[in-house]
């Protein structure tokens, strides 16, 4: 069986699509925030602006739940296997830090 990644020193070797699918997001993310600036710069309306950030806010938490959902499927997967326990108390405090 093939290692899907490999997590290790606080790195991770990403699979071509699951590095893909991230790079997708951010770029998304970073034209909407571009928008954003554009409106301001423009003298948009404040309700449009307030808009288009909570589209981002929402573009950003897709990527949070993408991104934890494959960090827990590999790294934190991985290391329950291999007996790395701290992995689950490191995993609880990052959820504790993205829900405050």
């Amino acid at each position: 069986m093939e290692k899907e990644c490999c997590c290790s020193q606080k790195k991770k070797e990403r699979s071509e699509q699951e590095y893909k699918n991230l790079i997708n997001r951010l770029n998304r993310i970073e034209g909407q925030v571009r928008g954003i600036r554009g409106m301001v710069e423009n003298n948009a309306y404040c309700t449009d602006i307030l808009m288009q950030v909570s589209a981002v806010n929402a573009a950003l938490n897709a990527f949070n739940k993408e991104l934890l959902a494959n960090h827990i499927r590999t790294c934190v997967a991985e290391d329950i296997r291999t007996g790395k326990d701290e992995t689950v108390d490191e995993l609880v405090l990052t959820l504790q830090k993205l829900m405050k």
